[in-house]
């Protein structure tokens, strides 16, 4: 299950009860509590004499014993909420004796404590560039992909250690047939890297939150929205960033002392961008809490001096 769809969607409570009850939510029936695989009907399969397990050997089950018949996998679980991690944690406690829950998290400290306890926690370490060039060349091999040596650097070093994510990038962009194509990854390295951020957080600091232009487009003169927010938008629609991603950037430029303003100054971005991220969890539209932020930043811009408008 991947928890982030649940998020800031209509209707979550009961996606997530009738993944873990698809009976629905008066069965006693549940996916933690079937003993069984089939999960339908018990002779749905017929197994030969002549069929190994797959991990060559079966577990032996003692006396007072249950199977473990599942393992569960919810990605991104720190998005989940208090109140389905409760749920989750009851069931886990009445039902789910037969299963494993793996739980997939990038925040381990928004997962409550009632869940923390009963788990134990494994800190995956990023990739080393080497390994991460030897599986995209092996891929690409077993695949037959038209590769391109520098794509494959390229994508090694947008996705920073991040193995899925580097696989993910590489099936993208052989979907789209550009495997090749160092100058579409070149786009999403502009996408990812902090200059993006910097610049509209300069744009906001000057009060150029949102600004109309005419432009020429096909030979006729059409008002174009520019200034801070059209940044926003382009890292959002263009490049596909999600909201997280684009505070993630503002961040990364205001902490990482890549942008020139004063401590009192910075520490006022720093509160803005806080409300700003707390509010984008409460909110179906992540553009009104960011361009909420940006005026913040004008703001705050202004009274020191950095804008004039």
């Amino acid at each position: 299950l991947q928890c982030r769809d649940l998020a800031k969607t209509s209707g979550a409570m009961a996606k997530f009860e009738n993944f873990l009850r698809p009976g629905g939510i008066n069965s006693s029936d549940t996916l933690a509590g079937r003993m069984s695989l089939d999960a339908f009907d018990r002779g749905i399969m017929q197994a030969k004499t002549s069929d190994f397990p797959p991990a060559g050997r079966e577990i032996e089950i003692g006396d007072g014993q249950i199977p473990v018949s599942r393992v569960i996998v919810l990605e991104d679980a720190d998005h989940l909420g208090h109140i389905r991690q409760a749920y989750l944690r009851r069931m886990m406690e009445t039902v789910g004796n037969a299963s494993r829950f793996i739980l997939v998290a990038r925040a381990p400290s928004r997962i409550i404590d009632a869940l923390r306890s009963r788990t134990q926690m494994i800190r995956i370490p990023s990739t080393s560039k080497e390994q991460l060039v030897s599986t995209l060349n092996s891929i690409c091999d077993k695949e037959k992909v038209d590769k391109n040596e520098g794509v494959i650097g390229d994508i090694v070093y947008v996705c920073e250690g991040n193995l899925r994510k580097s696989i993910f990038t590489l099936e993208m962009l052989e979907s789209r047939g550009l495997a090749s194509d160092r100058s579409a990854v070149h786009k999403l390295v502009q996408a990812t890297t902090l200059q993006a951020g910097r610049h509209l957080l300069e744009l906001a600091l000057r009060g150029k939150v949102v600004e109309w232009k005419w432009e020429k487009i096909n030979g006729r003169n059409k008002k174009v929205l520019g200034g801070a927010i059209a940044e926003v938008d382009k890292l959002m629609n263009e490049h596909g960033l999600d909201s997280e991603d684009v505070i993630s950037q503002i961040h990364e430029v205001v902490v990482g002392r890549r942008i020139s303003i004063t401590d009192e100054l910075r520490c006022e971005i720093l509160d803005a961008l806080a409300d700003c991220d707390k509010n984008l969890n409460n909110s179906m539209h992540a553009r009104i809490p960011l361009e909420q932020f940006l005026h913040r930043v004008a703001k705050a811009g202004r009274s020191h001096g950095l804008a004039f408008s």
